[in-house]
């Protein structure tokens, strides 16, 4: 008889800055298979899952920013546990405005950092589900996180 794993949830970020008024967004290597990945990591009680997810960014690429209090989606993929097992996991995503990007940083001689377009971003991560989610914000012509940056910043000030 076979079990079906169960299935953990994660929060992430989607770094992101305009250079010349297009969005870049930045992604990171995974410290064992050395894939293209966003930053993620576990939910942390007593936290906003946005919060959790701004942290992971901090933690894994040293950027710091504004967090948006809403996720723009959501990837499944399969998580290698501690153990070995990969387990299905779903990972929230929530879309990090930039305002500082650190040279040193808790994870900087784990993982290689570099920013794309979104184009070359959903072209180099492997998962389908988060390439669709990052070509998906190419083909709104960047109205979601245009309006996200300036009701952010507008919000901060």
């Amino acid at each position: 008889m076979l079990l079906q794993a169960k299935s953990v949830q994660q929060v992430a970020s989607l770094p992101y800055i305009f250079v010349g008024g297009e969005p870049q967004v930045l992604l990171i290597t995974s410290r064992e298979r050395k894939r293209w990945i966003i930053p993620k990591g576990w939910p942390v009680k007593g936290r906003p899952a946005g919060a959790a997810a701004a942290l992971e960014a901090a933690e894994e690429a040293g950027v710091f920013g504004i967090i948006a209090p809403e996720p723009i989606g959501y990837f499944d993929y399969l998580k290698r546990m501690p153990t070995g097992y990969d387990v299905p996991a779903s990972a929230v995503v929530y879309p990090l405005l930039v305002l500082e990007q650190r040279l040193e940083w808790a994870e900087r001689k784990q993982r290689k950092q570099r920013w794309y377009t979104l184009d070359e971003a959903a072209r180099r991560v492997e998962d389908k589900q988060l390439a669709s989610l990052i070509g998906g914000l190419r083909r709104d012509g960047y109205s979601a996180l245009r309006a996200l940056a300036e009701g952010m910043v507008d919000g901060a000030s």
